[in-house]
């Protein structure tokens, strides 16, 4: 079975269960904001890997790394 026809896995939620929301909308624990909280059970594998992109970057930026 080649790579291509195997199934993919879907990418793991990056929830922490912190769930409190900033002024912008933002959690704090995973830093994604309510759309992608929301949306993420019907995204895409690809669209999630921006979602985490996404939240990865709000995190740093919120902790000034």
């Amino acid at each position: 079975m080649s790579s291509k026809s195997a199934v993919e896995k879907p990418v793991a939620s990056p929830c922490i269960s912190v769930c409190v929301l900033d002024e912008q909308d933002i959690c704090t624990g995973c830093f994604r904001n309510v759309q992608e909280i929301t949306e993420w059970s019907v995204l895409s594998n690809e669209a999630r890997r921006e979602v985490v992109q996404l939240a990865n970057s709000r995190r740093k930026d919120y902790f000034n790394l």
